[in-house]
């Protein structure tokens, strides 16, 4: 039994999905709905990596200079010089901290991501791979036994709420001679044809259709999934199901299942671009997304220098996480994505963003609140600047723990 991203796709993000579904019956509303739910579930544990990371940057630049200091003093002292170190990683606590948080939230992030790229947003294609024998074949194919070609079944949605998992079959098995013919079946797991699916549901535009994608002068296969041989090779045929929503809009956004800025069914004409071939919601949704995980950048500080105590390599990380946005957006341009998935990674970089600016208005812990303050007098103290030194670039007016009583 699958217990990964399948089984909290199936168990735990459809049936959310079908629920808001239900009860506003509008899909983008759904994903948008199944994205604040799963993002507030998972508010703990990136709360824990948001404060873990704010943590670091602001504590960065002290600890560096502390272990360069206990290097220098302690560099003939190698046992000593390991006891400071775990002190200092004590008092400042462990960088690698909030790594589990962001262990424990991948699958739950992977398995909502998969969950918007299946049934009902996009199509659904099933892969069968073939094989075509000559025709003094057909005896020792004939004598061997049948081993069924069955794919990995998929969530396909039949009507509104209402999925099964489908998978496809070739009951023949994978050898065909030629000019022999073979039928691939799409059925439920449970061994219903898909066909009496489509009739009990009066829903026709779930009709599969074809087309071969290697081997298309070996094979040729017509709309009902029949398969005839024409000449000895390897094969490979494709078989799609519509998705019910994948033509379904919502606000802005033409199709939840459109997949990438140019629209490859409008003809460019000479080969020269035609602007009618973009699709501009989609073009929006992916700087959407870019812009925001700017501005989520800027809130966390990975984009905003630390100042001239920033080592080389520091330096070269910040100018890397600078363009990160504008790498992100291009690789969406060009390995495009469903509209419904770029719509919840924008509601998503939202979400996250909001959530990172409520976060750095928090004081900082009391411990390390004192620590900087200790450190911004030494630093004033020795260059005679009246600046506040403890100020943080990404965090303006950043407000400070009041002592206890």
């Amino acid at each position: 039994m699958d217990f990964g991203v399948g089984f909290l796709s199936s168990n735990v993000m459809l049936p959310i999905l079908d629920f808001f579904y239900g009860v506003v019956p509008s899909y983008g509303l759904a994903i948008v709905a199944l994205t604040l739910v799963v993002r507030f579930a998972l508010y703990p544990l990136s709360a824990g990596q948001i404060r873990n990371m704010r943590k670091m940057k602001v504590a960065q630049p002290i600890m560096q200079k502390r272990q360069k200091e206990i290097q220098e003093r302690y560099k003939n002292d190698p046992t000593k010089m390991q006891e400071e170190q775990a002190k200092l990683i004590q008092e400042f606590g462990n960088p690698l901290a909030g790594c589990l948080p962001l262990v424990v939230q991948m699958p739950i992030l992977f398995a909502l991501f998969a969950t918007l790229r299946g049934s009902p947003f996009s199509d659904i294609n099933y892969t069968v791979d073939l094989q075509v024998v000559p025709k003094d074949q057909i005896e020792q194919v004939a004598a061997a036994p049948v081993v069924p070609v069955i794919t990995k079944p998929q969530n396909i949605y039949v009507a509104d709420g209402v999925h099964f998992p489908v998978l496809a079959m070739v009951p023949e098995g994978n050898k065909i001679p030629v000019g022999n013919a073979t039928t691939i079946d799409f059925q439920s797991a449970s061994g219903k044809p898909f066909n009496g699916l489509i009739k009990e549901y009066s829903n026709p535009g779930l009709q599969p259709h074809w087309q071969v994608t290697k081997g298309q002068d070996r094979v040729k296969v017509d709309e009902t999934g029949k398969v005839t041989a024409l000449q000895p090779g390897d094969a490979t045929i494709q078989g799609t199901i519509p998705g019910i929503a994948s033509k379904t809009g919502f606000l802005f956004i033409k199709a939840l299942g459109d997949v990438g800025v140019i629209d490859p069914d409008v003809p460019v004409g000479d080969g020269s671009f035609n602007i009618n071939a973009v699709r501009w919601d989609v073009l929006f949704l992916v700087l959407g997304f870019g812009i925001s995980l700017y501005v989520n950048q800027l809130l966390s500080g990975q984009s905003g220098g630390g100042g001239a105590e920033e080592t080389p390599a520091q330096q070269s990380q910040q100018a890397v996480n600078k363009f990160l946005p504008v790498i992100f957006s291009g690789m969406f341009l060009f390995i495009p994505l469903p509209s419904g998935v770029l719509l919840y990674m924008l509601i998503a970089n939202i979400f996250q963003t909001l959530q990172s600016f409520i976060l750095s208005r928090e004081p900082l812990p009391e411990n390390l609140q004192k620590i900087i303050d200790e450190e911004a007098k030494r630093t004033k103290k020795s260059s005679g600047s009246s600046s506040d030194a403890s100020a943080l670039p990404f965090e303006p007016n950043r407000p400070k723990k009041k002592p206890s009583n």
